[in-house]
C-alpha cells in the first residue's frame, strides 16, 4: 500500500473518533442524575488532560525542535492571543464552542505532523494516529455536549458535521506529506501556534467546566487523560 493511501486511512480513522465520541454523548440521559453529572464532568476533565498532554508532550517539544527562541515565543504567544480574540467574538455572539475549537486545534496540526513524519518513520506515524484517535473520542464527546447546550442544532446535525470534520484529517495529512515535509520550521510554527491557543482554552473554558464541589473523579480523570499522552509519548520514543 502506498504511503499517501496509508496516511488517508490513518488520519480518517483518527478523525472518525470525533463523531464516535459525539454519538456516545448523544445517548439519552444516564440515571441517576448524579451519575450523569459525574460522568459529564469527568469526560470534560479527561479531554482537558489529553489536550494538555498534546501540548506538553507533542506540540511544544516538536515545535521547539526547529525554531530559534524568538520565533518560539512569537508563534506560541500569537496562538494564545488569537484564540483569546476568537473566544471574545464567540462570547459576543453568545456561542460557546471552546471544546470544538480545542478539538480541531489539536487534530489538524497533529494530522499535519503525522503526514510530515510519515516521510521519515511509518511506525511513528502509525502510533501518532492511534494517539490522535484516543484523544478525539473524549474531545468529540465534550464538543457535542457543549454545542447541544449552546446552539439550536439537533444531535444528528452535530454528529453529521463531525463526520465531515473528520475529512480534515486526510487533507491535513496529505498536505503534511507532500508539501510541509520539506518545511520543518513551518510545521513547528503551526504546532506552537496551536499549542498556545489550546493552553488558553484549557484554562479559560475547559478546566472551569470540569470542576464539581465535593467530587474527586473529574480531577482524577484529568490525570488519566494526561497519562494517556505520556503512554503514547513513551511508545513513540521507544
Amino acid at each position: 500500500m502506498s504511503d499517501w493511501l496509508q496516511i488517508i486511512i490513518l488520519t480518517l480513522i483518527a478523525g472518525i473518533a470525533m463523531p464516535v465520541g459525539a454519538a456516545v454523548a448523544g445517548i439519552e440521559r444516564i440515571r441517576p442524575h448524579w451519575l450523569e453529572t459525574e460522568v459529564r464532568h469527568s469526560v470534560i476533565a479527561f479531554g482537558g488532560g489529553a489536550l494538555l498532554a498534546a501540548v506538553a508532550l507533542v506540540l511544544v517539544p516538536e515545535g521547539m525542535r526547529n525554531l530559534p527562541l524568538l520565533l518560539i515565543v512569537i508563534c506560541f504567544a500569537s496562538g494564545g492571543i488569537a484564540f483569546m480574540v476568537l473566544d471574545i467574538l464567540l462570547a459576543a455572539n453568545k456561542t460557546s464552542a471552546s471544546q470544538l475549537v480545542a478539538m480541531l486545534s489539536d487534530f489538524v496540526p497533529e494530522a499535519l505532523a503525522l503526514g510530515a513524519t510519515f516521510v521519515i518513520s511509518k511506525d511513528t506515524g502509525l502510533l501518532l494516529a492511534g494517539i490522535i484517535a484516543l484523544q478525539n473520542v473524549p474531545e468529540g464527546f465534550n464538543a457535542y455536549r457543549e454545542l447541544k447546550l449552546s446552539t439550536h442544532y439537533r444531535g444528528a446535525q452535530i454528529v453529521g458535521a463531525f463526520v465531515l470534520m473528520a475529512f480534515l484529517g486526510p487533507i491535513a495529512g496529505l498536505i503534511g506529506y507532500f508539501v510541509l515535509s520539506s518545511y520543518s520550521q513551518l510545521v513547528s510554527g503551526i504546532m506552537l501556534f496551536a499549542a498556545g491557543g489550546i493552553l488558553y482554552l484549557i484554562f479559560q473554558d475547559i478546566a472551569p467546566q470540569s470542576k464539581l464541589k465535593k467530587h474527586w473523579s473529574p480531577p482524577l480523570s484529568a490525570v488519566a487523560g494526561f497519562l494517556l499522552g505520556v503512554i503514547g509519548k513513551v511508545i513513540i520514543g521507544a
